[in-house]
């Protein structure tokens, strides 16, 4: 028996493609495999649509996608990813459609996962929130009045290549930091900060101190009610929360920082559950986005 009006939800990135349904209030039938993220474009799109072919005993309505890099979310075209090289200038949109005959909204998966904490999260009672991930990398999605504010081709909110002391701001707010900085990770740091150790516990206030001076700037940018962190070094947030206030302690409009709420994401699921809700929010993106005309897509 099949179950109708489901949306499928999916996060693409360089290492998993994972995917859910949202029903009863819960995600539900979720699914996880291997991105092949160094095979040819044609092998990845086959992968996508298998991982797709799985919900076929649902009456699917439509699928929303996060995925890394510039994405043109009206013509849902994926314009570079840097950890998938060959997937550039692909109309993935314009691909599934086709394939499966149902909509499919496509947005970048920093936005995705911002949407999933406004729409499901502990951020969903304010109205200006900014979501950062921290991982490999660094990600920032803007929620502003209820919506997204995604800019040209997604591109509003990339923090990470922002210049900051000797390099950008992914240097020192991601899982570099620790890599090149430290020669340590930050899941082995957060077992050794546990234990009491001392060298742990400074150098994730040296990160957090980095994260602070990324907020600040965020604070200036867009003043929102709220921020969620999310991504795998989100866990460490005791150890690097320290550092982080002391630099919004500092803030110069007190209104504005002494109000803001800063949250911790409790879920794995928010891009997915972000994704999800691309459908919905794709129809004020189309009605309120400036579109871009775009020659020669690959596919």
């Amino acid at each position: 028996m099949k179950i109708n009006n489901m949306v499928l939800g999916l996060d693409i990135g360089g290492t998993k493609i994972s995917s859910g349904l949202f029903r009863d209030g819960e995600l539900t039938d979720s699914m996880e495999i291997k991105t092949p993220a160094n095979s040819p474009k044609e092998e990845i799109l086959e992968t996508i649509s298998k991982q797709i072919e799985a919900y076929k005993h649902y009456n699917l309505k439509a699928i929303g996608i996060g995925i890394p890099g510039l994405v043109d979310p009206i013509h849902g075209i994926i314009y570079n990813l840097a950890n998938i090289p060959s997937f550039h200038n692909v109309n993935l949109k314009k691909y599934l459609e086709e394939r499966f005959g149902i909509p499919v909204a496509v947005n970048n998966d920093a936005n995705c996962f911002a949407l999933g904490e406004y729409k499901f999260g502990a951020a969903r009672i304010h109205k200006h929130v900014v979501g950062i991930t921290l991982g490999t990398g660094i990600g920032t999605g803007i929620i502003a009045n209820g919506h997204l504010y995604t800019g040209r081709l997604c591109g509003a909110g990339e923090w990470g290549a922002i210049p900051y002391l000797d390099g950008t701001f992914e240097d020192y707010c991601g899982s570099k930091f620790f890599k090149e900085r430290y020669k340590t990770s930050a899941k082995k740091l957060s077992v050794r900060a546990s234990e009491g150790d001392q060298e742990a516990i400074e150098i994730f206030y040296e990160f957090g101190k980095h994260i602070g001076e990324l907020i600040y700037r965020l604070l200036l940018t867009f003043a929102p009610e709220a921020i969620v962190i999310g991504g795998s070094i989100r866990k460490a947030f005791p150890y690097f929360e320290k550092g982080v206030q002391e630099v919004i302690d500092a803030f110069p409009y007190l209104p504005i920082s002494g109000n803001l709420k800063l949250y911790v994401s409790s879920s794995n699921d928010s891009a997915i559950l972000g994704a999800i809700s691309l459908v919905e929010e794709n129809e004020y993106l189309v009605n309120n986005e400036a579109t871009i005309n775009i020659s020669n897509p690959l596919v």
